[in-house]
């Protein structure tokens, strides 16, 4: 089992301590408005059921279980005036409480399976349960919980509160099937103790991470554009709260995808809301850029654009002080796992304040890593990497890995792999790219195989595996190739199509895409991509 507890660190500097202890998983801290206690997630004396919300006072003490709801809790923040927690509550199926009730029941286990959508499990998840994901505001005092929403057939997802609480945003798909139109989300706008929601004109397209600006007068948020279009990039959207002009998207013209994708084993770098600057100004998001996530700042017409702290690793969730004069955040790099990072934002001073690993990390020789742009099959400016066992020798020949990312519409990057490790420090050449297809490049890149799976990323991948089977440090008798999911699909068309690999391994692939239909999460999604 996995356990995490919640630390401290002090932002002037010191070392980090231990804030909560025990065999269980603490997550999801959110501070109250006043900096007092912090509301979080724990799964502690609840017998392996889901997590329920707990309070903790800041300047000590035990923590206090504030909720016992039958359901799958995400705790999104609270309320301005520090009185209510904002929620998503997936209420427990009523037929698995009756289960659980009755020991005969319990025993037997699930018997039959019945659904009426198309989505019916979820990677990682399992099979989906019957009830939806709905909005709850919970009292802080009583632990009292209060559903604002409801809906046999549709979710609510990121909600968040006005600045001044009176309204609560959120994101759903009120189509009669939306498992049929996944991109036919909408915003709405409700009153935050409940009520009729209004709905907010909005193109077609992926809708999520809502934040409204500093006056509430508007609304940031992230959107694809178009319906089954899923190479396009997610771009940073601002709308008007009154719906009296159009949606614009500010990030389309630069290209960008403003996402945090860089794929790892080693914790994701999380995607959060856009964060407004104080005076409304000013936009600061992520993008992915060549195998990095950076920080950027754009000017609500969409005419100036900065990075705040540019390529080199990923940049995950990152918060700012109230003044924002420092913003912290989570920095992975390719020879670090993630750290937490404060930054003054006047000036390039970077704090390092955590050092996890370390210590491990001065106790072993990890391998060295060379980054190698080279021309792609059609010309196209490509980014690889070769990773090199620890005590590498140039006059020796050794057996390479040709890893091959998942997705495919994510990249790899300069981000902390396990896997990539454990292999090189086995005495392997490791080598991996982002061939057409991934994120990071542009949307034609990432367009360039749509419909066209195992086209032009296959003649990408094959121009690497020529260029690293040059090297003389390479056995050409002993090149393996590997990937997982997507990674997998190219994995097997790989051997299918070029004899030069020794050996190959397929992880968690798609070998059949009809029965795919039936066997896979996405189903029916497929059919636009490949």
């Amino acid at each position: 089992k996995k356990y995490g507890n919640l630390w401290i660190v002090p932002s002037g500097g010191g070392e980090p301590r231990q804030f909560t202890y025990g065999d269980q998983s603490d997550s999801s801290p959110r501070w109250s408005p006043d900096g007092t206690s912090i509301a979080f997630l724990s799964n502690r004396a609840n017998n392996g059921k889901p997590s329920q919300i707990h309070l903790i006072p800041f300047d000590g003490g035990e923590a206090r279980k504030l909720t016992s709801i039958d359901g799958e809790i995400t705790l999104v923040g609270w309320s301005p005036d520090g009185r209510k927690l904002l929620c998503n509550i997936r209420k427990t199926d009523a037929e698995v409480l009756e289960r659980e009730k009755d020991e005969q029941k319990k025993k037997l286990g699930v018997v039959v399976r019945h659904y009426d959508r198309l989505f019916y499990k979820l990677d990682g998840y399992g099979y989906l349960p019957h009830e939806r994901t709905h909005i709850w505001l919970v009292d802080v005092r009583t632990g009292k919980g209060k559903q604002l929403t409801e809906g046999a057939i549709h979710d609510e997802t990121f909600p968040t509160f006005s600045p001044d609480g009176r309204t609560i945003a959120f994101v759903s798909n009120r189509t009669d099937e939306p498992d049929a139109y996944p991109d036919y989300d909408d915003i709405f706008i409700m009153p935050a103790d409940g009520g009729t929601p209004r709905k907010l004109e909005m193109p077609i397209g992926g809708k999520s991470m809502l934040s409204f600006s500093p006056d509430g007068k508007w609304l940031a948020y992230l959107a694809s554009d178009g319906e089954n279009l899923h190479y396009k990039n997610t771009c940073l959207w601002i709308a008007p709260v009154d719906g009296s002009q159009p949606a614009k998207n500010l990030t389309e013209k630069y290209d960008l995808h403003a996402m945090a994708d860089v794929i790892t084993d080693f914790g994701a770098a999380e995607t959060v809301p856009p964060v407004w600057s104080n005076d409304g100004k000013y936009i600061y998001f992520q993008a992915a850029i060549h195998g990095s996530t950076v920080l950027k700042r754009i000017s609500i017409d969409g005419k100036e654009i900065t990075e705040i702290i540019g390529e080199g690793g990923a940049l995950g969730t990152f918060s700012f002080d109230k003044s924002q004069k420092h913003v912290a955040y989570f920095y992975g790099e390719m020879q670090d796992t993630p750290q937490v990072h404060l930054r003054e934002m006047d000036g390039t001073t970077i704090r390092y304040l955590t050092h996890v690993n370390h210590d491990l990390f001065a106790s072993i020789k990890l391998p060295k890593v060379e980054e190698v742009w080279y021309k792609g099959a059609d010309g196209t400016e490509l980014q690889g990497w070769i990773m090199f066992p620890p005590n590498f020798d140039a006059n020796k020949k050794y057996p390479s890995i040709f890893e091959i990312h998942g997705g495919p519409w994510t990249q790899y990057g300069k981000f902390f792999m396990h896997e990539f490790n454990y292999f090189a420090s086995n005495g392997y050449v490791v080598y991996f790219t982002n061939p057409r297809g991934g994120r990071g490049y542009g949307e034609k890149h990432s367009k360039a195989i749509w419909g066209d799976f195992g086209g032009p990323d296959y003649d990408d991948l094959m121009k690497f595996a020529d260029l690293v089977a040059k090297k003389p440090y390479i056995d050409t008798k002993r090149m393996g190739v590997t990937g997982g999911s997507y990674g997998g699909f190219m994995t097997l068309w790989i051997v299918g199509h070029t004899n030069r690999f020794k050996s190959a391994v397929a992880q968690r692939s798609v070998t059949n895409w009809v029965s795919m239909w039936g066997s896979s999460d996405f189903n029916w999604i497929f059919q636009f991509w490949a």
